[in-house]
């Protein structure tokens, strides 16, 4: 393996223009998403469930001014290839100084297909995502290129066949948009989800958020947005973390993992104060049974993702330096390219180099197996 000494542990790829022509059976085409224009000649996708377009502004901003940012009005061709084409995204990291980068799929995208209620459409639409990225994207660089797998939300069975058919393809991790079993809480049937990921040495990634029957999926504009984007992550990720602690799962199948993605650090010690505060003020009424205290837990088998948090690396102890790492969120309107060393430099200019090294590279080594 390569010498890394930065990798991003989140970003993004656009889907290019052929990916459901190309992956998709023929079948499903016609209720595949397809290419309409906004209200500014920009590109959006185009859902057949009645929502308005996806456009692809904000997701497609690398190399912007904040000033020039806007939902509407790029196109796939005003835009920097690489948001959506390897070779060009090779050439940006490397003019960005990043080693490696591990890959998340659209969510947007990616709800459209598991909010059908056709399972065969719901599947091959899932799988064809995953295929264009190991056969197309990653092969490009499988030693810098890392996607991380998108679980279908078809029952415990269809996400363990997925994963391992994508395991045998050489993906080191897999993301969850709603819990294995199904339902809007955890249960002990998600267990052999959890177990069979452990077991194949797969980290369970949870973007930010955990769909559930009672979740919207309706985007947020005007200054309403602007609250939702910031705080995102430290808003929906600590009740899923907590949900995963208290449910006992940890116990259950000791060697799973967990990476928070894109919920920054900041937030971490005090939640995890409170969480052993309630703890032990109602264990015994809740009849809560875990061996440890929920820091403990979160301690050994959680990592989160930030992109610039100060506060998160200032109390870097409190969260554990072992469970954080850096990223950038490319090509959305997050990042900072071609910055990240520039923006490293800031964050961690009075950290011990050990210590930075494992923030912005070894503790994605480790948990991927890249040091091996």
């Amino acid at each position: 393996m390569r010498d890394y000494r930065i990798i991003d542990a989140d970003c993004h790829v656009l889907e290019p223009k052929h990916i459901w022509d190309t992956y998709l059976p023929s079948k499903f085409r016609d209720d595949a998403p397809r290419l309409v224009k906004d209200e500014a000649g920009g590109d959006a996708w185009q859902f057949n469930d009645g929502r308005p377009p996806m456009k692809i502004g904000l997701v497609t901003t690398a190399g912007q001014s904040y000033e020039d940012m806007k939902w509407s009005g790029n196109t796939y061709e005003s835009i920097r290839q690489s948001c959506f084409e390897a070779k060009a995204r090779l050439e940006d990291m490397d003019f960005d100084g990043i080693d490696a980068e591990f890959l998340y799929p659209s969510q947007r995208t990616m709800y459209y297909y598991m909010h059908n209620k056709d399972t065969e459409f719901h599947r091959s639409g899932i799988q064809a995502y995953n295929n264009f990225m190991m056969d197309e994207f990653c092969a490009a660089d499988p030693e810098r290129l890392f996607h991380l797998a998108q679980m279908p939300n078809l029952g415990v069975d269809e996400a363990i066949a997925e994963m391992e058919r994508c395991k045998v393809k050489g993906v080191r991790g897999v993301i969850i948009s709603a819990w294995p079993a199904g339902g809007d809480q955890l249960t002990n049937e998600d267990d052999r989800f959890f177990a069979a990921a452990a077991e194949m040495g797969l980290p369970v990634s949870i973007h930010i958020n955990i769909q559930r029957s009672r979740t919207t999926t309706g985007a947020l504009e005007g200054h309403a947005a602007i609250g939702n984007m910031a705080l995102a992550g430290m808003l929906n990720f600590p009740p899923i973390m907590a949900e995963l602690i208290t449910s006992g799962l940890f116990d259950r199948v000791p060697n799973a993992f967990i990476c928070g993605v894109e919920v920054d650090i900041g937030w971490i010690p005090t939640a995890l104060e409170q969480l052993d505060n309630f703890y032990w003020r109602n264990r015994t009424h809740t009849g809560l049974t875990i061996r440890g205290l929920p820091s403990d837990y979160f301690h050994r088998h959680f990592m989160c993702t930030f992109l610039s948090d100060h506060v998160g690396i200032r109390n870097r102890y409190d969260v554990g330096v072992r469970n954080m790492a850096w990223s950038t969120d490319f090509p959305h309107h997050g990042c900072d390219w071609p910055y990240s060393r520039k923006v490293i430099g800031e964050l961690f200019q009075n950290v011990p180099q050990d210590e930075k090294e494992l923030i912005i590279c070894g503790n994605v080594k480790r948990i991927y197996g890249l040091d091996q």
